[in-house]
């Protein structure tokens, strides 16, 4: 399987679609008998997006997205593991997928609770905890750049994420090296719906 669109083109399809959906102009595209009828045996997504699982955050819809359009993983501040890893993975490797889009946005609740557990010091209990651990590093590091505010911290979140990515995926690194896919970190504002680029590419 091939994909023929570059990471550079992969990012500009969700920008027009997100402008769309910004501007109340959203198509819905490939959402229809015949679409689904396409897709019966194979899938040719042209973009990953691994995002936040707030309900106010759903890629298909704010991207202006249909039926085999993005490969989606959703986690609770898109926190990292080995099966969101493995899914990645398969998106690259045998999907052939050129660009991976990490997708926060602002007031994320599992930031806000990974905050409040450095602050107070309490540990959210059991499978929560888990979370706050695992963005526990990103907090970190905005609280050490004096960015205190959770929507500088939710940035920061998605950018370290989309970092550790590549630490973590040779993979996928390998992909990014070789130019045929590209992984970005981007910020949603949940009332203008608007996303944001936070990371730099040289593809992009």
């Amino acid at each position: 399987m091939t994909n023929s669109i570059s990471p550079a083109q992969a990012w500009q399809r969700l920008l027009d679609g997100n402008a769309r959906f910004v501007a109340e102009e959203s198509q819905h595209p490939n959402q229809g008998a015949v679409r689904r009828s396409e897709l019966v045996n194979t899938q040719n997504p042209f973009a990953v997006i691994f995002g936040c699982s707030d309900s106010r955050l759903a890629a298909e819809i704010i991207f202006d997205l249909g039926l085999g359009d993005a490969f989606v993983v959703r986690t609770a501040g898109h926190v990292l593991d080995d099966a969101v890893l493995g899914s990645l993975e398969f998106s690259v490797s045998v999907l052939k997928v050129p660009l991976i889009v990490v997708l926060g946005h602002d007031n994320c609740g599992a930031v806000t609770a990974t905050k409040e557990a450095l602050e107070t010091g309490e540990m959210p209990q059991r499978f929560i905890r888990d979370l706050v651990e695992r963005i526990t590093p990103s907090v970190l590091a905005s609280l050490r750049d004096g960015r205190t505010e959770i929507n500088d911290m939710v940035v920061d979140h998605a950018r370290l994420t989309a970092e550790r990515l590549l630490e973590s995926s040779p993979v996928i690194a390998a992909a990014v090296h070789d130019s045929s896919t590209a992984v970005i970190g981007v910020a949603y504002r949940l009332e203008e719906g608007r996303i944001q680029l936070v990371t730099d590419s040289e593809l992009l």
